[in-house]
């Protein structure tokens, strides 16, 4: 196999305290792994500035014009979020041409020195490679749990992705055109690149501390990508919900014969009115949250079938 062309994407929002740095590393990298006859010289990064609204945008167009051949962006006309940018990412690279990809984050808290383990599983014949960190240890007691809950949660309910994988991944080419195949608008990455089935290996990658700013990842975003990775791909909640209003009504019919019996056998009528009152409030409650679940599912087709863009693209420098 020829030396393949490799793209490394970047999603960027609000960046500037770091995107410089990033960049110049990320080149070192590529130019270390060209030494190494790894890669092609025409390899190149390609951000996505996901409607920053610092001067993110001005310093990709600085490093674009200073090397255009090896630096090549996007520009959104506003913030659309994380996984849009990885998305347009994922597509304009395959327009642009490439073997394989890379996305990592613009911090480079995942460690940018294991893209050369990713290339060298891409070459032994893999078509999807997932970068895996070895360990939470910089993360707090709460992000911790609600990870592992994130990625418990996701596994249970048919959304199987490996533990600690985030988004540092490299496809093939091969995969890049498959995922053309898939025109849904919310398309869930982590799960995707696992359901299509292609040959994959894993990665074990170690944590840095953020170089600069903070991060832009935080307890909601975890939601709402969890909730937008169950309804993609799972119908589980929907089964559940239909086995617990079977549950229900089986209650209901055993306590209504119950009453009937004391009525009939010993005239008398329980009047479990605070038992009554708290059956009343849990099963309110419970149909409520099944609701929720099902609006959520709605709630997914509305956008699909609305089939409004992906993104909005202001600019691209290629």
């Amino acid at each position: 196999m020829q030396t393949p062309r490799l793209a490394v994407i970047i999603p960027c929002y609000n960046e500037e305290l770091c995107i410089e740095t990033t960049v110049r590393r990320l080149l070192e990298v590529l130019q270390m792994l060209f030494d190494k006859n790894k890669i092609a010289s025409d390899s190149y990064l390609y951000l996505v500035d996901d409607g920053s609204a610092d001067s993110t945008w001005e310093i990709i167009e600085r490093l674009h014009s200073a090397n255009p051949e090896h630096v090549k962006a996007m520009k959104f006309v506003r913030n659309y979020g994380n996984q849009k940018a990885l998305t347009a990412g994922l597509e304009g690279v395959n327009n642009l041409g490439c073997d394989c990809c890379i996305s990592i984050d613009a911090d480079l808290q995942q460690d940018e020195n294991s893209i050369e383990d990713f290339v060298d599983a891409f070459m032994d014949g893999n078509d999807v490679v997932l970068g895996v960190r070895n360990d939470r240890k910089g993360d707090s007691f709460f992000k911790k749990t609600t990870a592992v809950l994130f990625y418990k949660v996701m596994n249970l309910l048919g959304a199987k992705i490996p533990m600690n994988h985030s988004d540092y991944r490299l496809v093939s080419k091969r995969a890049l055109d498959i995922m053309k195949l898939y025109p849904e608008k919310a398309l869930f990455l982590r799960g995707f690149f696992h359901e299509v089935g292609l040959k994959t290996k894993i990665v074990k990658f170690n944590v840095k501390p953020r170089m600069a700013g903070e991060s832009k990842f935080n307890f909601m975003s975890l939601m709402t990508l969890a909730l937008n990775g169950i309804t993609s791909f799972s119908v589980v909640p929907l089964r559940i919900i239909a086995v617990l209003g079977f549950i229900m009504f089986i209650g209901s019919i055993l306590v209504g014969l119950e009453t009937i019996f004391e009525k009939v056998f010993f005239n008398d009528s329980p009047n479990g009115y605070a038992t009554a009152i708290i059956m009343l409030s849990f099963f309110g409650g419970l149909q409520l949250f099944c609701l929720g679940v099902i609006g959520e599912y709605v709630g997914q087709v509305y956008r699909e079938v609305k089939a409004r863009p992906r993104y909005i693209a202001e600019k691209e420098l290629k």
